[in-house]
């Protein structure tokens, strides 16, 4: 935002208040309901009202002689922005191609593939390996959580394994997967957030990644037990082909606007050719998919407009003035991002909205000390995701405690993915590891 769009009178920290009130009001309400023992507890104040709330008052109580409709427009201006626009365009694509592939049933043929292959001495760690690739594949660790959860708690309890440890390993591997996904909202977030490249970021993410997940994998098998696994595994393998094809076409940089495409034209073919839809039943998959991609594209859009109000008003530039004085070195610098995305991330419950606010201060602070963009959105999506996998009303945790009837603490105790996968980073920070030599 050029210096002709900010406010005449620059607010500094006061700025912030419309985002902090929003943070009170969603957080607030959430836990105070959460302690009542309501259901839905964080549904009873909507994320998109509380921020509604903080942008009426960004509009209302600042700079009362500005003509309403020129700060309307500051906010529209920046929430319908292209970066903005093109996000939604991949959610939506994103949403059509998940449902529309569970449809036809790729997602159970994809389960069942990983689970055919697990050894009996390694179920623990298996359920960990196949939840990552359902989420690699699938894009979202909601969805592979959601999908695999009562799988893996199952597949535990007829084993007699530890249930807690099955879940903690569902949860840890789809957090691992979707870290890794290009077709994940928070990878879609975070890549465009600070202008970087997806298969740039993959590549950079998937060297911090993997040494934390073999470790895991390590860990897991001394400690999950020798079980067994019972059951009709079969499956088709044309049903995986779209994941397949997916991974492999992002991987080799394909643009992921095209790969969608393809990806949701095979689901069609295949499924109506082994007749398991018919065509307006996958329309309808591709449908249901989109829609449910809308309340991530809202929150991106309401939340853009209100950064661009707080920018407007010299908010943005007391943050990046305040962190800049912790940021001394492209070290310092890493350090920042990574907390600022942790913290925003556990606050809001949410790693997608969490980076969404914090990558445009994670870009100025980048571009000042030369942080490259893949390496801002691998530390984005790192961080605000570890946060997540140790929260106990995070969804994954819920579901688990649902299927499993165990407690937090007892997963809790076994969730060493998202820990070991902080260290890892913190060691390329602190070490400087990973950059290119001109970068050091």
């Amino acid at each position: 935002m050029s210096n002709e769009l900010r406010s005449k009178k620059q607010y500094g920290a006061l700025a912030l208040l419309p985002l902090v009130i929003f943070l009170v009001l969603y957080i607030g309400v959430g836990l105070f309901f959460t302690i009542m023992g309501s259901e839905d507890a964080f549904d009873k104040l909507p994320r998109y009202v509380a921020i509604f709330i903080g942008i009426a008052i960004a509009w209302l109580c600042y700079d009362i002689k500005t003509p309403f409709t020129k700060k309307v427009k500051v906010f529209t201006e920046n929430a319908g922005n292209s970066g903005i626009v093109q996000l939604g365009l991949i959610l939506l694509l994103a949403g059509a191609f998940s449902t529309a592939a569970g449809e036809m049933g790729g997602k159970d043929a994809m389960v069942n593939m990983g689970l055919s292959v697990i050894p009996a001495s390694l179920i623990i760690p298996g359920i960990f390996i196949i939840s990552g690739f359902a989420a690699l594949t699938l894009g979202t660790s909601t969805g592979a959580q959601a999908a695999f959860i009562p799988v893996g708690v199952s597949v535990a309890q007829a084993a007699d394994l530890n249930v807690a440890a099955a879940g903690a390993a569902v949860i840890a591997g789809a957090y691992f997967g979707d870290n890794l996904s290009i077709i994940s909202d928070t990878t879609i977030a975070a890549t465009n957030g600070v202008g970087a490249k997806m298969k740039d970021k993959f590549r950079m993410n998937f060297l911090i990644a993997l040494p934390a997940a073999i470790i895991t994998f390590i860990i897991y098998a001394v400690v999950g037990g020798t079980g067994n696994i019972k059951g009709d595994l079969s499956f088709n393998f044309l049903d995986v082909l779209p994941y397949l094809f997916v991974l492999v076409a992002a991987v080799f940089g394909l643009d992921v606007i095209l790969v969608l495409m393809i990806g949701i034209v095979m689901t069609g073919i295949i499924g109506i050719a082994e007749g398991k839809l018919d065509f307006f039943q996958w329309t309808s998959a591709l449908g249901k998919g989109m829609e449910s991609m809308f309340p991530i594209f809202l929150v991106a859009f309401l939340v853009s407009g209100l950064v661009a109000l707080i920018r407007y008003y010299g908010g943005i530039d007391w943050v990046i003035k305040t962190m800049k004085s912790k940021a001394r070195n492209r070290k310092s610098a890493e350090y920042v991002i990574s907390f600022m995305a942790g913290i925003l991330s556990a606050s809001l419950v949410h790693n997608v909205l969490a980076i969404i606010i914090s990558a445009p201060i994670a870009k100025e602070i980048g571009q000042e000390y030369k942080v490259p963009p893949k390496r801002m959105a691998s530390l984005l999506d790192i961080f605000a995701a570890s946060a997540l996998m140790l929260l106990p009303h995070d969804s994954g945790m819920l579901m688990v405690e649902q299927y499993g009837k165990v407690s937090y603490l007892e997963v809790l105790q076994y969730s060493f993915y998202p820990l070991v996968l902080m260290i890892c980073a913190i060691i390329t920070i602190q070490f400087g590891l990973l950059r290119k030599k001109e970068n050091k």
